[in-house]
């Protein structure tokens, strides 16, 4: 009977002190919560001429209320490479927020895909690459193929599989946004 006492008040007293650790509720967990991104800016110029084409969509009431405003600022010329670079905003704070900031420093978590519709003639050259030298997008060259119309869809994926195809379907992961541009190579 004193083995059992004994090895009882050690079995309670091992699992008190395992029981009683700091518990300290006051360190929150840190969660990197997806941000807010209202407005897509793409700026595409011909280092040529300086000839710039802005494709732009600023949804400031979110996915409620009303579609997202999407203009494009011209037609691309013709058999031309132009210089792009692109741009998320948080337009819900002032000042408005670059989110672009935080996409490149966490560029093995981010990828911008290019997506040409099969009537429009171009293609993507990616200039900016994360760490691992997988395609990050945030600057790219657009080269405008022949005379021709039809959509560029943009879309910045968070945490896609890379290296991947260079399509959505391969890339898997979560879509921040995506917006499909009227375009037109004249």
């Amino acid at each position: 009977m004193k083995n059992l006492t004994k090895h009882l008040v050690i079995a309670l007293t091992t699992l008190s002190l395992f029981s009683c650790g700091d518990d300290d509720d006051s360190t929150p967990d840190i969660i990197n919560e997806e941000e807010v991104i209202t407005t897509l800016i793409a700026t595409f110029t011909d280092p040529a001429t300086s000839e710039t084409i802005t494709l732009q969509s600023q949804d400031l009431d979110g996915d409620t209320g009303d579609a997202p405003v999407v203009t494009v600022s011209g037609s691309f010329s013709a058999d031309t490479t132009y210089e792009g670079t692109v741009q998320f905003l948080n337009e819900t704070e002032s000042p408005a927020e670059d989110i672009t900031e935080e996409v490149e420093e966490e560029d093995d978590e981010h990828q911008v895909f290019y997506t040409f519709s099969s009537d429009l003639d171009g293609s993507i050259t990616y200039t900016s690459f994360d760490g691992d030298g997988n395609p990050l997008g945030t600057t790219a060259d657009l080269d405008a193929g022949d005379a021709s119309m039809g959509t560029l869809t943009i879309t910045l994926r968070h945490e896609p599989t890379k290296p991947n195809d260079g399509t959505l379907a391969d890339a898997g992961g979560e879509t921040d946004i995506q917006v499909s541009f009227p375009v037109t190579i004249e």
